[in-house]
């Protein structure tokens, strides 16, 4: 059998086009979300000192956070592969919104525990039927839509740490439940979308169905040994973004004697960046090829992270947005390549992938975390620096060739 798979699509006109209203609307909720849910890691400085926290146990609590997304983000999506739910995205949120609150009212280490276990119950809900939504809405132009879902989430893990530095570094702990309103306004717009969901989802079915045959994708060991290395490029990309969003404020007031506040916005700086090498990926991917994409992004950002530690504060910041740009332009990428590789299994597939995002990210930082503690935080990122050497596994990538021929997703061999 071939070893490459051409997945073959058409735009589609008329209703089976981008439904850009839905899609807007699925990016402006994980706007809202990961704005929620980015505060946690911008009030560390503030959790530190108020709590007296350790490096490590800085470490633990995005260690919650993002394992609870990640162990239960994979679960969900192979249940709503099966049986989707529309309303659930409503739900996840209300999972955010009861974590920052009890987040604002925290006393001790163990509640801000329980309350970051809360807000990753609430994105591990959240993503995998989002990411549905958000496909469902491409009309085929599968990269484009991913890219324009993910930026939402992005910009709203930019904006984040700027409300900490503007919000609540001033008026303390306490101040984090106003943004409950921001949950409450992203409950009515995912229920409006679920509302659409829910009548896509009565409306294909009510339509003959065309499918992936098996024999037309990749075999099965080579899907598996596939799978493994995207793994492999996820935990390199988030294992060294865990080193940046966690601790990267820390690192800046450390080694350049930076208040907590700008310390903040140059983290968003970083995450700004971020958001648009998001924006750029999808749209990339769907025009000359996601491998190349994944393999640029990955490996090219490795001589930008390997002279961050030992550079002055103003090319700390040139490097940081350069890095930001570059790495995160590969997810809508891997994404919607893994959803090409797999077919009919999207929810598992963006569960997976969200999931070890957020896996591969807590275990990052609490493992930089003890390193941090005992090193410190300067020979931390020396040491991560390295790790977009990873990147040299995407060489074994099969190719996808993408044309657009056909109304529904049709494999053919390469």
């Amino acid at each position: 059998m071939s070893s490459s798979a051409r997945v073959e699509t058409r735009p589609a006109m008329g209703p089976e086009g981008v439904v850009l209203a839905v899609l807007l609307a699925i990016s402006f909720s994980h706007f809202l979300n990961d704005t929620m849910q980015s505060l946690l890691p911008a009030i560390y400085p503030t959790l530190k000192s108020k709590f007296t926290l350790s490096f490590g146990q800085i470490g633990l609590l995005t260690f919650v956070f993002q394992v609870t997304a990640s162990l239960l983000q994979p679960v969900v999506g192979m249940i709503t592969d099966k049986r989707p739910q529309p309303f659930s995205l409503s739900v996840g949120m209300g999972f955010t919104m009861l974590g920052l609150v009890m987040l604002s009212r925290a006393g001790s280490f163990p509640m801000l525990l329980l309350a970051a276990g809360m807000i990753g119950i609430g994105s591990s809900i959240f993503h995998p039927e989002s990411s549905r939504v958000a496909r469902l809405s491409s009309g085929g132009r599968h990269g484009l839509a991913q890219s324009v879902f993910q930026v939402g989430g992005n910009f709203g893990t930019a904006i984040g740490p700027l409300l900490a530095a503007f919000i609540v570094v001033p008026h303390g702990q306490g101040s984090i439940i106003w943004f409950s309103a921001i949950a409450l306004l992203g409950m009515v717009v995912l229920g409006l979308v679920g509302r659409w969901y829910q009548n896509r989802m009565a409306m294909n079915a009510r339509r003959p169905r065309a499918g992936l045959h098996p024999h037309e994708t990749l075999p099965r060991m080579k899907v598996i040994m596939t799978m493994t290395i995207l793994i492999a490029l996820v935990f390199s990309k988030f294992f060294y973004l865990a080193s940046i969003s966690s601790y990267y404020t820390f690192y800046l007031i450390h080694r350049f004697g930076l208040s907590i506040q700008n310390a903040q916005l140059l983290l968003f700086v970083f995450l700004g960046a971020a958001a648009l090498g998001t924006v750029i990926g999808g749209p990339i991917g769907d025009r000359i090829g996601r491998k190349v994409v994944i393999w640029v992004s990955i490996l090219g950002v490795l001589p930008f992270t390997l002279v961050l530690p030992y550079v002055d504060l103003g090319w700390t910041i040139v490097l940081s947005f350069i890095i930001g740009f570059v790495l995160s332009s590969a997810m809508p990428a891997m994404i919607v390549y893994a959803q090409e590789l797999v077919p009919g299994r999207v929810g598992l597939i963006s569960g997976l992938f969200f999931g070890l995002a957020f896996g591969m990210g807590g275990l990052g930082a609490a493992a930089i975390g003890v390193v941090a503690d005992h090193y410190g935080i300067t020979v931390t990122y020396e040491l991560c620096s390295v790790l977009p050497v990873i990147g040299l596994l995407a060489m074994f990538l099969p190719h996808i060739q993408v044309e657009r021929v056909g109304v529904v997703a049709q494999d053919k061999q390469g």
